[in-house]
């Protein structure tokens, strides 16, 4: 054999004894067939296998699994971003003529692209407040193909009674589709109250280290099915790089959120008697509009806190530069706490009008609550306070 020739050729050691602890990264893009047929099978999904890099990946699909296990579903997907799972669980449900509902108290590039893209498809959209629940009954009972949920929602934490909603959405043949990426399946899991279909963030609690980015959608085999159509089409599969430190971070995951349940609790509790707070939003407090529900729903409260400053805009900004500890940043979920203000962030594409009647204030701070002393957080956020 020439050297030109010897110098390409891989060798592939197999593991004669012992198999390793962590998943390995498979960066292949492509995968070699002694027969011809397998591939064929595998084309036509007869046989289930590996062989291009946009279809799968051995890492990817390590994470898929794990993940619809957490969710008690039977399969899974993982997307390069959590827009790209909710993007594409919406292409694959619905068409031309088709109906959906969305609560309005969702992440808001969800809003957007179902409110400025989807329409576009030809999809009649609906968009009520949680609050808005006879509105909502009434579509259900009207007919729709899809119905979109969050629970706890961004930024305000209200709390969907997800039993509920969807036995009435199921008995019409709705597709119901729940966004768990506040809860994570270790406070919630959205499958064992009926939902199809949950989606997650994966860049958020999952990965927990701001070091990776991902989504990822779990449900039946059938649904997943349908999704994997859209994501082969549209070419948005994770790297098996962020597989491979997802399926890390999720090792942690139980540790990390009970300790985020503990100390935003704490915090909670806190901040809602400091005298420069006008009110505290979190589910587990008794005056939370929804305590009631999340009790009987969540197994903890999550690590999510809003909270809205006896301030003006200029103050809140003050107070947010004044932050020494917490870091100011466009995310939440992870061992760092972090706080924005999600009317100039991540709903700043919703009306004056609309964000005033969702609680999203100029002076409404979203705290995602990490795994440092609680005492340094109530430091830095009461030092932070004294001159708003």
């Amino acid at each position: 054999m020439l050297l030109e020739t010897e110098s390409i050729l891989s060798i592939i050691e197999e593991f004669e004894k012992g198999k390793p602890i962590v998943m390995p990264i498979y960066p292949s893009a492509v995968y070699e067939f002694l027969k011809e047929e397998e591939e064929l099978n595998i084309i036509w999904r007869k046989e289930t296998g590996y062989r291009y890099g946009r279809w799968s990946n051995p890492t990817v699909r390590a994470l898929e699994k794990k993940m619809a296990q957490m969710e008690r579903c039977e399969d899974g997907l993982c997307f390069s971003s959590g827009m790209g799972g909710i993007t594409a669980t919406l292409f694959a449900f619905l068409s031309e003529g088709g109906k959906m509902l969305i609560i309005k108290e969702v992440y808001g590039d969800t809003l957007s692209f179902v409110r400025e893209f989807l329409p576009r498809c030809g999809v009649e959209i609906y968009v009520h407040s949680i609050e808005e629940r006879d509105e909502i009954d009434r579509r259900i009972d009207e007919g729709l193909d899809l119905l979109y949920l969050e629970s706890p929602t961004n930024p305000t934490l209200r709390v969907i009674d997800i039993k509920n909603i969807t036995m009435k959405a199921k008995a019409k043949g709705i597709k119901v589709v729940v966004d768990n990426t506040f809860a994570t399946p270790i406070n919630q899991k959205p499958r064992l109250f009926g939902a199809d279909v949950i989606v997650h963030s994966a860049t958020k609690y999952l990965g927990g280290h701001n070091d990776t980015m991902g989504g990822i959608v779990v449900g039946s085999r059938e649904d997943i099915s349908k999704i994997w159509v859209i994501r082969r089409l549209f070419g948005n599969l994770m790297s098996p790089f962020d597989a491979y430190l997802i399926l890390r971070g999720i090792k942690t995951l139980a540790l990390r959120v009970e300790k985020q349940n503990e100390s935003a609790m704490k915090l909670a509790k806190w901040l809602e008697k400091h005298p420069k707070i006008r009110k505290v939003f979190y589910p587990g407090l008794e005056s939370h509009p929804d305590y009631e529900i999340a009790k009987a729903q969540m197994r903890g409260f999550g690590g999510m806190i809003a909270f809205d400053i006896d301030t003006n805009a200029d103050g809140a900004a003050y107070f947010m530069d004044s932050l020494k500890l917490i870091r100011k940043a466009p995310s939440l979920g992870s061992v760092e706490s972090i706080a924005t203000r999600p009317a100039f962030t991540s709903h700043r594409n919703l009306s004056k009008e609309e964000k005033e009647r969702l609680g999203i204030t100029e002076t409404l701070i979203r705290l995602s609550v990490g795994i440092e002393n609680v005492e340094d957080l109530k430091e830095d956020i009461d030092r932070a306070l004294k001159d708003v």
